[in-house]
């Protein structure tokens, strides 16, 4: 992915934290599941995570990146960043508060720093597909690196 498209911002922040990634592409198609990019990608569902972004009962956004498969509980989300509810943002919310659209949302380069959480299954695993930072682009890369990169805090989410 290097060398046939241009970066992402994604790829730049790796870059400049000197973490190692590679990159794959696939058609860009927004209707595709997370289920069907790790059918393309040819790797288990577990590994392949989505990123979701939530405003709190204050105001306040948050980030969880969950595997694909898997439903966010917004019970346990709230718990864990000590709101009384959080819920999804509108999808005509998230490329102007992010920088990223539905579909590409990364959690590592967003336009602002959030609270980033992940699902602490994250951690038994030896590598770990996030959105690269637009659609048809993913980016595989070791779960400690992610959770460097994206100063992610390890929860139970699901």
């Amino acid at each position: 992915m290097k060398n046939k498209t241009e970066k992402t911002n994604v790829m730049r922040v790796l870059d400049s934290l000197k973490i190692s990634y590679s990159g794959h592409e696939y058609e860009a198609d927004p209707g595709l599941t997370g289920e069907q990019i790790a059918g393309i990608l040819g790797e288990d569902v577990n590994c392949v995570f989505k990123t979701l972004v939530t405003r709190g009962k204050t105001g306040q956004y948050y980030v969880f990146v969950i595997p694909v498969a898997r439903e966010l509980n917004l019970k346990k989300a709230a718990s864990v960043v000590g709101e009384k509810s959080v819920e999804m943002i509108k999808q005509k919310e998230l490329l102007p508060l992010t920088g990223y659209v539905h579909g590409g949302c990364s959690p590592i380069g967003m336009k602002k720093k959030f609270p980033t959480f992940i699902h602490e299954a994250a951690n038994s695993l030896t590598k770990i597909y996030v959105s690269g930072g637009k659609v048809g682009a993913q980016i595989e890369l070791e779960p400690a690196d992610l959770i460097r990169a994206a100063a992610c805090t390890p929860a139970d989410l699901i």
